[in-house]
């Protein structure tokens, strides 16, 4: 099939008869932003590969060289990143759908004597921005104009003074924006979190060669810049991105006589609180050809068919596998028994009231689920949910790509009304999926 096609209005998944083969799947977003970023504000050049070439990661591309960078691709997700003095751009920074462009960004202009302002798509501009600026304001930087909690706005950088910053949204972006201002900061950048939140940014800056110290105590976890903060370039290579990884691995274990392997998956511990979740429900799911690979953990995972059970999420878990929620209710509906996932609040200011939409997926598809505060329960019966239902993503790549791997397996197709925003994420995802066997097709 036509993957362009098939990212262009609704999109029909449909019982897949099994579905088996060996893939792999595009690059880890959270890295490929940083590479990119990172590299930008290196002395030297940067050499990427595996970057993942969907729209937010671009976004991030056009914007670093915006600011100043010499960016360039010489291939299939290689590219090169030639740092140089950044400058206020003479244009908006348009980081269209993409939460982690903006807010790392923020972070990165606020600790130079420049000023951006940055511009975003509708829902983009209805995401929470206070939750950064906060902490970079508290640093010196301005806000020079805009609402102080949405986009557009500008930020003026510049003579930044450190921080000690409570992360208690265990926000690996607020984290970041913080690590990359405190570069530029005169005196001791700390950033304290009761939860962990996933830690690219510290991995990849120690390879850029500057100074990051982490350590855990009294159940908390203190990240510390250390004296040297200056950033040279260093070569990124990416392995394929979990929460991508994510759709056809738990496509197999739904749908009949499936099996598939996913090559070269992050295997970062604060990444891998799905395939945790769904061993604990039962999943014939298995990790193979174990690595490090520039700092991080690497391997191979292979998915079957399986006969779930229910589980029960701690909201301690919620960090190391916040974009998966969607696709684990999914799981969850072909389960028996009632799964209960804690400590969700983040998923109502992501590209949707993600919460929300999936609770209003799962129903129309026949599925028993519910929002409790901040949790998600979900009332599977074992068996296929009926499907046959039309659900809106309102914008939301991760909720197209749930419900599409949910028709795989349900009773009837399952419709979504939008799929142009799935390139966001994951490029080439219909016909990777195709290729394995599943059936996604464009609807009327």
């Amino acid at each position: 099939m036509n993957d362009q096609a098939a990212h262009s209005g609704r999109l029909v998944g449909s019982a897949s008869t099994g579905l088996r083969g060996i893939i792999q799947v595009p690059g880890d977003k959270s890295m490929s932003h940083r590479a990119l970023l990172f590299g930008a504000m290196a002395e030297g050049e940067t050499k990427i590969t595996g970057l993942l070439e969907g729209e937010d990661v671009l976004r991030m591309a056009t914007a670093v060289e915006a600011l100043g960078a010499k960016v360039r691709r010489t291939g299939d997700g290689s590219w090169r990143v030639e740092g140089g003095p950044w400058h206020s751009a003479d244009a908006p920074l348009d980081c269209g759908n993409s939460g982690t462009a903006a807010r790392l960004l923020m972070g990165a202009v606020a600790g130079m004597a420049i000023e951006a302002r940055f511009t975003g798509d509708r829902s983009l501009s209805s995401r929470p921005m206070r939750r950064v600026l906060a902490p970079l304001e508290a640093m010196g930087a301005r806000l020079v104009d805009g609402d102080s909690d949405r986009l557009p706005l500008t930020v003026k950088g510049g003579s930044l003074n450190g921080i000690s910053y409570r992360n208690e949204a265990a926000s690996a972006q607020i984290k970041s924006a913080i690590l990359l201002a405190g570069l530029h900061a005169q005196g001791e950048v700390e950033v304290i979190e009761p939860r962990p939140s996933r830690d690219h940014s510290e991995n990849m800056l120690r390879s850029f060669g500057c100074d990051v110290e982490s350590m855990d105590r009294h159940g908390e976890r203190f990240i510390r810049l250390g004296e040297r903060r200056h950033l040279k370039a260093s070569d990124v290579e990416i392995a394929g991105d979990p929460s991508s990884a994510a759709f056809p691995l738990v496509a197999a274990l739904i749908t009949p006589n499936s099996e598939v392997t996913v090559r070269n998956v992050l295997l970062n511990p604060l990444r891998t609180g799905l395939f945790a979740t769904l061993e604990e429900m039962g999943a014939d799911i298995v990790v193979a050809n174990r690595r490090v690979r520039d700092g991080e953990w690497v391997g191979d995972v292979t998915a079957r068919t399986s006969r779930l059970k229910s589980v029960e999420v701690p909201a301690q878990r919620a960090p190391s596998m916040i974009d998966e929620y969607p696709i684990l209710g999914i799981a969850a509906a072909f389960a028996h028994g009632r799964s209960i996932m804690h400590g969700l609040a983040e998923l109502r200011v992501k590209e949707s009231d993600r919460l929300a939409a999936i609770v209003a997926g799962l129903t129309a598809c026949g599925v028993a689920a519910r929002s409790e505060e901040d949790s998600l329960v979900v009332e599977g019966q074992g068996t296929a949910p009926a499907g046959g239902c039309d659900v809106t993503t309102h914008g939301d790549h991760r909720l197209a790509m749930s419900f599409l791997v949910m028709g795989q397996a349900s009773g009837a197709p399952v419709t979504v009304d939008e799929a142009e925003m799935i390139a966001t994420s994951f490029p080439g995802f219909a016909d990777l999926m195709h290729s394995l066997g599943a059936r996604i097709e464009a609807g009327a």
